[in-house]
């Protein structure tokens, strides 16, 4: 058997050995000829290595004979030349530069999770830090105390200083202080702050923190009512690339100071001046000969500005969007009939004119003339306008998403008709006290195809035709996929959409009428019936919200802006009368109500005699809503751009387009395209049998005669209660993961400081529908 081969290392030390034997027979042989020893050594023998000189017959002497192929292994002298020094092995994460590891960082919204990367290693901790210390939130005074701490430190191991970003001591509000704000003007560069309605701090608190942060962009104060003059002047000087500006209510900041402001920060964007009834022309002047670029303005309740300032802001802006004049009761004709006759400003998207009562119907034609591309137009309250101005709102078409014309008592049915003809985006509309509007104008506006929210309050004429019709309105189809994951026409619903209905004082409506539109609008979350007789009713209370005992806002045109009602002054008392009348039902409410009013035996016989709105053929369902009814203008024509559901975000790029109106995220997901027509709607699921007075369930949808239900035309969804019988459907709401409690970084409020958009901040809405 053959012995196996020697390994490498024997080999190595075999001719290291035989090597060492020749170079000492060689030496004694040759005595002092070193020289020439030296001379022939191997070249493989350097000063670099200890190694011997080989032999003559060494393994490694094959490597230098001539043969066909070279190899690039090259000559293998010895262990030490043949070891192969490789570069660290590192993870693939650790490879990554800073750059593309922020950019993952910055996608984690949990703080809690972003503290764990930064406890990992020290390079994730510096790229992490900053990302982590940008919004440190202050939403308790132990929070508050921590951060102070931390920037506090003499030699902190991060410069957590030049980390903050936007600071935000709104939720401490009531207690702020100049001490509580003093330790943070260590902070070099802020950008966003927002000390909203700290009514304890002063100027010797605020200047030291602005002029410590000389690019700051954006600054709420508003309802800081001891901050004066003093504070702007230091803005002014200091903060120059200042963006938006919030000073709502700060009634000790004079005329001279904002002149000094407008003269030396040139990039303000956004600007609200609410409740500065100090503030006069010339204040407002300054901002638009020295500010092009506002895009944003507030000047409600800024009772001394006229007409100059609005023409100067309008013909000067190169981009004014919105602008707000609620109660500015000196301007007239003249701020618009000034307009320059050449120039179009196609950037104006929301102008509120509410209680500009001077104003005639010259003053909305010239408005829509300029303006062609309004999309929210407030005219609460300008009593003098008349069905000739709703004409030329109408110009605006497809546009016009917002309208309120509460207490415009002038308006009648030729006005409606005209305007639900042209404009068939309208989302929300406001005829409160519009009291020459009958059932004529309710069901010409239930036609509208994307109509979400409709104020009637005081409409003392209509009746339950008109309820009916809305109950119908605005009905899409919506497909559901089968069991192989294919949309089927089997699987298509039908579902309204409308949102908030106000009917205080609808004096003609009853019990009937309301159910239908409760089991046909699914999506209610809001349905005021203040001064109703029928609803007038001690069961009823348990779902009703409770009547203010004060002040409320009764009719609020956003959660960001002041409201104005058409049915009442926001600042009106409620009297004991009021209460008494008082039935407004929104949110876990209308839904208790609904059920309520489909389960108890006393109201069946409701659901066995209303109209049905079923059996009906598409074209049809609008056409013949009230039987003879004459003389109605034709449907609105179909949008030939088609009913998108990102309607809300249109190429200005102003989000879900209302910051008076509509909310976001209200276009809901399920609006499908319905080309201006409205689509069969199906039956609802069976009533349960008669042996069952008292459902233990919720009824979706109105219940029908049992010949209606049998009818086949279209498919129907049941639920099997726990005895067997079939229940309709019912909805039901679930809120998402609390965020409460994350530690010192949460941040309880995604959004930034309310002077990015410059929007104010209100309580929510008190609801009460009374004049």
């Amino acid at each position: 058997m053959r012995p196996p081969a020697p390994s490498l290392d024997v080999i190595a030390a075999r001719n290291s050995a035989a090597a060492a034997a020749a170079a000492a027979a060689a030496s004694s042989a040759s005595g002092p000829n070193m020289n020439a020893t030296d001379e022939s050594r191997d070249s493989r023998s350097s000063s670099s290595t200890n190694s011997p000189v080989p032999a003559d017959n060494e393994e490694s002497d094959f490597f230098h004979v001539a043969n066909d192929s070279q190899s690039s292994l090259g000559v293998v002298p010895n262990l030490q030349d043949m070891q192969v020094t490789d570069a660290e092995c590192l993870p693939t994460v650790a490879a990554l530069p800073s750059e593309i590891l922020i950019s993952i960082f910055s996608r984690i919204t949990t703080p809690h999770e972003l503290l764990n990367c930064m406890l990992t290693c020290k390079r994730w901790a510096r790229n992490v830090v900053e990302i982590l210390w940008h919004r440190p939130t202050c939403t308790s005074w132990q929070k508050h105390k921590a951060i102070c701490a931390t920037l506090g430190l003499e030699r902190p191991y991060f410069t957590y200083t030049d980390f903050v970003k936007r600071l935000n001591l709104a939720a401490l509000a009531d207690k702020v202080n100049d001490g509580s704000v003093m330790p943070l003007a260590v902070c070099t560069r802020v950008e966003r702050l927002t000390l909203t309605n700290c009514h304890n701090l002063t100027d010797s608190g605020l200047i030291p923190l602005v002029r410590s942060n000389k690019h700051l962009l954006a600054l709420d104060i508003s309802s800081d009512i001891n901050i004066t003059e003093n504070s702007i002047i230091a803005i002014a000087e200091n903060c120059h690339r200042l963006q938006g500006l919030n000073v709502s209510n700060c009634k000790q900041i004079s005329n001279e100071s904002m002149v000094q402001l407008a003269e030396n920060c040139k990039y303000i964007k956004r600007l609200k001046l609410n409740d500065c009834e100090q503030l006069n022309d010339s204040a407002i002047v300054a901002f638009a000969n020295n500010c092009p670029n506002i895009l944003e303005i507030d000047l409600h309740q800024c009772s001394n500005i006229g007409n100059e300032p609005v023409t100067a802001l309008l013909a000067k802006g190169q981009s004014l969007r919105e602008l707000r004049l609620a109660n500015c009761d000196l301007i007239d004709d003249g701020a618009f009939l000034s307009l320059p006759s050449n120039k179009i400003y196609e950037h104006l998207r929301i102008l509120d004119l509410t209680s500009c009562s001077r104003l005639t119907d010259r003053a909305v034609e010239r408005i829509i003339d300029v303006a062609p591309r309004l999309r929210n137009l407030v005219l609460a309250k300008c009593s003098n306008i008349t069905d000739a101005a709703v004409y030329a709102i109408a110009r605006l078409g497809k546009n016009l998403h917002f309208l309120h014309l509460g207490h415009c008592r002038h308006i009648t049915d030729d006005a409606v008709k005209r305007l639900v003809q042209c404009c068939n985006r309208i989302r929300y509309i406001d005829l409160g006290c519009c009291t020459h509007l009958t059932d004529e104008s309710v069901i010409q506006l239930a036609r509208l195809p994307k109509l979400k929210r409709i104020g009637l309050v005081k409409c003392s004429s209509i009746t339950d035709e008109s309820m009916y019709a809305l109950a119908g309105a605005n009905r899409h189809a919506q497909s559901r996929r089968n069991a192989t994951g294919n949309t089927s026409r089997r699987h298509e619903y039908h579902t309204g959409s409308l949102e908030r209905v106000h009917l205080s004082y609808c004096t003609n409506l009853t019990l009937p009428s309301i159910i239908k539109l409760l089991n046909c609008c699914p999506k209610l979350t809001h349905l005021s019936l203040t001064g109703v007789p029928a609803f007038l009713r001690d069961d009823l209370e348990a779902f009703c919200r409770e009547a203010p005992p004060g002040k409320y806002v009764p009719f609020p045109l956003s959660s960001h802006t002041r409201p104005c009602s058409s049915t009442k002054e926001s600042s009106a008392d409620f009297t004991e009368h009021q209460r008494a009348v008082f039935c407004v039902f929104s949110g876990q409410g209308v839904m208790g109500l609904r059920n309520y009013l489909n389960t108890q035996p006393e109201f069946a016989e409701y659901h066995l005699h209303q109209p049905s709105l079923f059996a009906r053929r598409p074209a049809q369902i609008n056409q013949d809503v009230v039987q003879g009814l004459q003389g109605i203008a034709p449907a609105p024509a179909p949008d030939m751009d088609g009913f998108d559901d990102a309607d809300g975000v249109e190429d200005d790029d102003m989000g879900d387009g209302s910051e008076i109106a509509l909310d976001p995220g209200s276009f809901g997901p399920n609006e499908t395209p319905t080309n201006g027509i409205n689509s069969m709607i199906p039956p609802p699921p069976p009533p349960p049998p008669q042996h069952h007075p008292i459902m233990p369930f919720q009824l979706a949808h109105p219940v029908l005669p049992q010949h209606l239900v049998t009818a086949n035309v279209g498919p129907t969804f049941t639920i099997t209660t726990q005895d067997g019988h079939n229940a309709g459907a019912s909805t039901s709401s679930t809120t998402g993961p609390s965020t409460a409690g994350q530690g010192l970084f949460t941040d309880q409020n995604s959004s930034g400081p309310s002077t990015a958009p410059m929007q104010g901040h209100i309580d929510e809405e008190e609801e009460g529908d009374q004049s």
